[in-house]
């Protein structure tokens, strides 16, 4: 495949919308999450992001990105004003209302009944969930800072509850996310579907590369990769 090469001069240079479709492909597949949040008038808000992270899991703690507090950012307000929010993954069969989240309503127009998705709220938690996911973490804030070079906010939260299919969550605690049809995001507005290749057993430096084993059954490398075995 015929390769190209930008410079950060031609980068500066690019139109913007071009730059940011091209700059926001560059880090491949993304989860995609609804962050649901409520303020302290009881107004309901629902936001797409394509930025959670893992941060640790002993507590267990989970990141994500918010744009610039240069304008009004409804999600990041109510999380500073009630230090809770959740976290809700996105499936193929929704995916477009999802989307539409990203689209700049008005504070006191509510996400949820704009695109037509059901918060749920569950006792001893503010934040709403997304009824519609399989996938849903209550999360309570823990950190917050400002990123100095383009001053995006880093959000951090510790998970408090985890509500997910028992049908997809394994004997060695792998989360099998691709039995939700759960979606991927590549850049800022392409959805995408996944496929597993394999499991693989933990690397270490004197042992032969081999696919996991989990609740008694022996995976197999798929057709084109046995020449690691």
């Amino acid at each position: 495949m015929q390769q190209r090469k930008f410079t950060s001069e031609q980068l500066a240079q690019m139109e913007s919308r071009y730059r940011a479709r091209l700059i926001n492909s560059l880090s491949g597949f993304k989860s995609a999450n609804l962050v649901g949040t409520i303020d302290a008038q009881g107004q309901t808000n629902l936001s797409i992001v394509s930025s959670v992270i893992h941060i640790g899991s002993n507590p267990p703690l989970l990141g994500f990105i918010n744009r610039p507090n240069s304008v009004e950012r409804h999600t990041l307000e109510n999380i500073l004003q009630t230090g809770v929010f959740t976290l809700n993954s996105v499936a193929a069969d929704f995916a477009p209302l999802a989307h539409q989240t990203s689209a700049r309503y008005a504070k006191q127009q509510s996400e949820f009944d704009a695109v037509g998705l059901t918060p749920q709220f569950e006792t001893g938690f503010d934040a709403p969930f997304v009824l519609e996911s399989e996938l849903k973490m209550a999360l309570t804030l823990k950190e917050h800072h400002r990123i100095k070079v383009n001053k995006t906010e880093m959000v951090i939260g510790q998970v408090e509850q985890i509500h997910l299919p028992s049908d997809a969550l394994k004997a060695d605690g792998y989360l099998d996310v691709e039995a939700m049809d759960l979606v991927t995001l590549s850049g800022l507005d392409s959805y995408h579907t996944t496929q597993r290749l394999f499991r693989l057993e933990y690397a270490k430096p004197d042992k032969k590369l081999s696919p996991l084993t989990v609740d008694g059954a022996e995976s197999q490398w798929p057709r084109g990769h046995d020449k690691y075995s």
